[in-house]
């Protein structure tokens, strides 16, 4: 998709051969201006006023904070979405070159223009149902935060996250990963993700595994009647009691049986461990850049989960970027 590729996340272009040259001289950027190129560059201090400091190759950068996200003027975004981005790349539009009171040149960067472009030309125009990418900014107990482009943020919900339960976000992602989200729908002018959908079925997921085989897990809840144990992020099984199990640690568990019909998954615990190991590499099942339905349990299971992703709008409007 052309305008997906023009609205990354940022950090995308830093470092880029084209984000370079357009960097290195005052020349370079007059041109940028002319032209109107997206470019990034790292923020180096957000001073007392909230204005973006920025070092470029060739001269001083500045992002005033009217100019530092979309919504900053009307109290839409917080001053929080400035501060944060403190020592974090942030894309922009050179406005214009001024000098300051040594004679120096300083160019007036805005973010805000690079993040209107991309709700106007990118982010109106997703429908519910694609499949669009994302990168983690920061983790919350109740969700997954991400840029899904320009600095644009959006939130997974913990719920949508994967179908094996999680007690935070932390246990699947890490912040400034690269990740695949898809677009459920759109709330009072937000737009809502949702991740699960991308993790595939229970019977992609089981069609990995055999009876008889000894394989990785990680305990997610210790209940009265069993221990949940995650074998993949939208696959788990159940494992009988013991009382040196809890929530969080790593096992090797011994597969007994698969039962599609049911959706089950017997297992036998071989040992339990306690390691900090970082969230495992994500598996996406789903590689495509829409889907309209999702149907999780298999054909012969008595219950049926599944995922519709309709174009109904509620509330309406352009997504805000607070």
């Amino acid at each position: 998709m052309e305008q997906q590729s023009r609205f990354l996340p940022e950090g995308s272009l830093l470092g880029s051969p084209q984000n370079t040259e357009a960097l290195s001289s005052e020349a370079a950027l007059r041109e940028a201006i002319r032209t109107g190129q997206r470019l990034e560059a790292r923020v180096r201090v957000c001073d007392g006023s909230h204005n973006l400091h920025v070092d470029l190759p060739c001269m001083q950068g500045l992002i005033p904070r009217a100019e530092g996200a979309l919504g900053i003027t009307e109290g839409a975004t917080r001053d929080i979405a400035l501060i944060s981005r403190v020592n974090k790349p942030v894309c922009f539009s050179v406005l214009r070159i001024d000098r300051d009171a040594q004679g120096k040149p300083v160019a007036v960067l805005s973010r805000r223009l690079q993040q209107e472009q991309c709700r106007e030309g990118y982010i109106s125009r997703l429908r519910p149902g694609d499949v669009i990418p994302a990168r983690v900014t920061h983790l919350a107990p109740f969700g997954c935060f991400v840029d899904i482009g320009c600095g644009v943020p959006s939130l997974i919900p913990i719920d949508a996250i994967s179908v094996s339960r999680i007690s935070h976000p932390s246990d699947r992602f890490c912040v400034g990963q690269e990740i695949r989200v898809m677009v459920k729908g759109f709330e009072n002018g937000r737009v809502l993700l949702t991740h699960k959908e991308l993790l595939g079925t229970w019977a992609e997921n089981a069609a990995c595994f055999s009876p008889g085989e000894t394989v990785a897990g990680i305990v997610r809840s210790v209940e009265d009647y069993g221990i949940f144990i995650e074998l993949s992020p939208n696959l788990a099984g159940l494992a009988d009691l013991r009382a040196d199990v809890h929530a969080g640690q790593h096992a090797s568990v011994y597969i007994k049986s698969i039962v599609p019909e049911r959706m089950k998954i017997k297992l036998a615990i071989v040992d339990v461990f306690d390691d900090a190991c970082p969230p495992a590499p994500i598996r996406y099942f789903f590689r495509g850049s829409h889907m309209d339905e999702w149907v999780y349990t298999p054909p012969q299971a008595k219950r049926r989960i599944a995922s519709q992703f309709a174009p109904a709008v509620s509330g309406g409007g352009k997504p805000p970027l607070a």
